[in-house]
């Protein structure tokens, strides 16, 4: 009997924001303060994009719903309350399926709070990464510390329980001091879950082209450790590399990444993550990205070749590799049947491996988990090296 398929969740991506970002490598297009955004044609081009996709769900149904950016919450709350409509008239939804959307702390999208959530949204993930003066301007960020504290406060009066912070670390001219400032500013928030993370220099961005100066190792190993210890006191449980929450609120859609679950992506320059089973009984695994730039995206829906702009099977040998990677960012590991659910391959192809592994600290001394340990989780790539049978 076949291993059923992976859980399957939705992303949905809105490529615009008011101003790209120096660190930002994600497909975002700044279009100013004012601009008036095409919300008809791309709600309508979004839910075209999801009907070509519908014959590989089959009856599948949909976990959780993550709507990022760019900046998503410049579109208007109507926006959202007829994709959502659309999304149900089209997919099974669970009764309780978590739906995200990605919103920055500036004045106009405050304002919405209220209208999101009657929309149907019920999470928010607030994009703050720092509450100093001077580490937002280095970072281009368009809101200030203050514009913060009064989104949070708006979310929680417009009925959000479930909140994310985003918060950096790492960044130009941060010392420990302001590392963990900027750490209990956001804990006095009180938020269900926060994600941080260390900023890094991607390829294709301002700050790669012109790096800033950013604190040496020695600074950064030391607000890791005492920003973990920060967090973990007060409550806040890390489950994921740089993943925080309190207990009932880990983000089901980012675990379903980490599991690594399929995933639709409709949207401008949306990625997905596709598993069938063929009438070999041969697992296939496929990525499909969408057409990148929203003028073409736009265009594409008049286009007898569909959104698609690419797509690429993942081959049964890079299935392992692919698998551990995402599935030993998370700190308890994940089960280890989910090795040949979601690869395909025997566990006696894995046992080697884990042997050498385990002999050499980085994985837990398990039957039934795939778990690094504190040491693995520090030097991950060495421990994916060991699992990676194509060496």
């Amino acid at each position: 009997m076949r291993p059923s398929l992976p859980s399957l969740s939705l992303y949905v991506h809105v490529p615009w924001c008011v101003r790209k970002c120096p660190y930002c490598d994600f497909n975002s297009h700044g279009v100013g303060r004012d601009a008036a955004l095409p919300e008809r044609q791309y709600l309508s081009a979004l839910l075209a994009d999801l009907e070509d996709d519908l014959p590989l769900v089959g009856d599948r149904p949909v976990q959780s719903i993550f709507i990022g950016g760019g900046t998503p919450s410049l579109m208007s709350p109507g926006f959202f309350r007829q994709l959502l409509e659309g999304l149900r008239q089209r997919l099974f939804l669970h009764d309780d399926c978590e739906i995200t959307l990605e919103a920055n702390p500036g004045t106009v999208e405050q304002s919405r709070f209220e209208g999101f959530r009657e929309a149907g949204i019920n999470r928010l993930s607030l994009g703050i990464q720092s509450f100093q003066p001077d580490q937002l301007a280095k970072l281009g960020r368009i809101h200030s510390g203050d514009e913060a504290y009064r989104a949070v406060d708006s979310a929680r009066r417009a009925g959000f329980d479930n909140i994310n912070l985003d918060l950096m670390h790492g960044l130009p001219g941060q010392d420990l001091e302001l590392a963990l400032a900027d750490i209990d500013q956001a804990l006095s928030l009180s938020p269900e879950h926060l994600s941080w993370y260390q900023l890094t220099l991607e390829p294709n961005t301002e700050f790669y082209v012109q790096p800033p100066v950013l604190p040496h190792d020695e600074t950064l190993w030391a607000i890791q450790d005492a920003g973990h210890q920060r967090l973990e006191a007060a409550g806040l449980v890390r489950y994921e590399i740089s993943a925080y929450a309190r207990p009932g609120a880990i983000s089901r859609h980012n675990l379903n990444y980490w599991q690594f679950g399929d995933y639709l992506g409709i949207g401008a320059g949306a990625h997905g993550k596709l598993s069938a089973w063929n009438a070999h009984a041969e697992l296939i695994v496929e990525r499909r990205w969408k057409s990148r730039q929203p003028d073409a995206y736009l265009r594409r829906h008049d286009d007898p070749r569909g959104f698609i702009a690419g797509r690429q099977r993942v081959e049964a040998d890079e299935l392992p590799l692919e698998f551990a990677m995402n599935a030993l960012r998370l700190v308890e590991g994940v089960p280890l049947p989910l090795w040949s659910a979601h690869t395909g391959r025997s566990l006696g192809v894995l046992e080697p491996h884990l042997q050498q592994a385990r002999k050499k600290g980085l994985l837990v001394d398990s039957d039934e988990r795939l778990q690094a340990t504190p040491k693995g989780l520090l030097f991950l790539n060495d421990l994916l090296g060991l699992l990676d049978e194509t060496e």
